[in-house]
């Protein structure tokens, strides 16, 4: 089945809105990207406008943000601790938005979103 990004067919109310025009190509979706822990995978997937963006299907090193030193370097990504998307992506250590981390350097909360960019980054909790 199509995943189609548009309007609802229903009215707040539960009432329906009349089909004006027909489903487009341009408005289909993508099933998500899961995001793993592991040796770094990316897929170049090919949008709107012969653009390009890089799916990140596994990941294991994070930019990682020290708000105290205002320092950035680079991490190695030990495993999920919690994820607010989600809790059962925890078992699965699946990455996404505001996940909080485990580095060496200690917890992170992961601050962009890391199956549409291809990389990973987070500040230090």
């Amino acid at each position: 089945m199509t995943i189609i990004q548009k309007r609802s067919k229903r009215k707040p109310t539960g009432g329906r809105y009349k089909a004006k025009v027909p489903k487009r190509n341009a408005q289909t979706g993508r099933r998500p990207v899961l995001t793993s822990v592991g040796e770094k995978k990316l897929k170049t997937k090919r949008t709107l406008g012969g653009n390009s963006k890089l799916r990140l299907l596994s990941v294991n090193k994070v930019n990682l943000m020290d708000p105290k030193t205002n320092k950035a370097s680079i991490a190695d990504l030990k495993t999920i601790l919690e994820n607010p998307a989600n809790r059962h992506f925890v078992r699965r250590n699946i990455l996404s938005k505001g996940a909080i981390i485990e580095t060496p350097k200690g917890k992170a909360k992961v601050t962009n979103r890391p199956s549409q960019e291809g990389f990973v980054n987070a500040v230090l909790v």
